[in-house]
């Protein structure tokens, strides 16, 4: 009996969600034995072509990191989408846009401009911006077209599963799949993490006071956080009363607060204004100032 086959993508990203595969160290040999890789560009020489010739569904699962930001992008997870039985949006950048996502403030020009024109290391006098076609020496170059935003891997495809984190930890990853290839997974549409909110297994948990009143917002480019205390609590903004938790809380032990990368809890549809909502009551101000 053949193994299923998994591809791992990625489109718009740090490369981070691919080093957490690396990371789970001697349990991918576990994995790579008990499935056949098609697809993973990171360490394996396949083509597009190569993914072109599999039959429709015949990869088992694709693991897709990264925003969808350029056409070349689009194209690879519509061909995936359809080669695979399951897609599972892989890391932070897929599930919700990430810091691809951050672009999105800004229109593509301005991008470009920054990019090309005024960035200090820049040097191009001809003010020259990327063409998607190009003639040189008698020869058509093409290059992918940088979309007007970059989106997340649900509003391009329909995925089944949702793997989250800035990069997802290695035990989740192997959890993930140990549960695929037994057959054992949630509902479909699920993100592959907890519900409850970071603060319920963050370990400063049981420093936060009863009334939280926030006198100055701090920032840790500016100030060290007292280790054992609350970071809200502090000034410092924490996105954990929001945030899934499941990450472990790396940063919370590197005295780090939270920065959101494992998605809203299910009851917040939109992350940052559930925390806005909650954490404005918290300002001890008494005038408009």
């Amino acid at each position: 009996m053949s193994k299923p086959k998994v591809a791992f993508y990625w489109c718009a990203s740090c490369g981070g969600c691919e080093e957490a595969v690396v990371d789970l160290a001697e349990d991918i040999l576990g994995v790579v034995e008990a499935v056949d890789i098609v697809l993973w560009p990171v360490a394996l020489d396949f083509k597009l072509s190569d993914v072109e010739a599999l039959e429709d569904g015949e990869i088992a699962v694709s693991f897709i990191n990264g925003a969808v930001r350029l056409t070349e992008h689009e194209e690879w997870v519509k061909l995936l989408r359809r080669k695979s039985q399951m897609v599972v949006a892989f890391g932070s950048c897929a599930h919700l846009g990430g810091i691809p996502g951050l672009a999105n403030a800004v229109s593509r020009k301005l991008i470009f401009e920054n990019k090309y024109f005024r960035s200090p290391t820049a040097d191009n006098p001809q003010r020259v911006l990327p063409r998607t076609v190009s003639e040189v020496d008698g020869h058509e170059l093409e290059l992918p077209e940088f979309l007007h935003d970059a989106l997340p891997l649900d509003e391009v495809i329909e995925v089944d599963y949702y793997l989250p984190g800035c990069a997802p930890p290695p035990e989740n990853i192997l959890g993930a799949v140990q549960a695929i290839l037994a057959g054992e997974l949630p509902p479909k549409g699920s993100v592959l993490a907890p519900d409850k909110a970071l603060c319920e297994s963050c370990p400063r948990n049981e420093s936060k006071p009863d009334v939280v009143r926030i006198e100055k917002l701090r920032r840790v480019a500016f100030e060290t956080p007292d280790p054992e205390k609350c970071f809200l609590a502090e000034g410092y903004v924490c996105m954990g009363p929001v945030t899934r938790s499941g990450c472990g809380e790396r940063c919370i032990h590197a005295n780090m607060p939270c920065r959101g990368c494992f998605g809203p809890t299910p009851e917040a549809a939109d992350q940052g204004t559930k925390f806005l909502s909650g954490s404005a009551p918290l300002f001890a101000a008494d005038d408009e100032e």
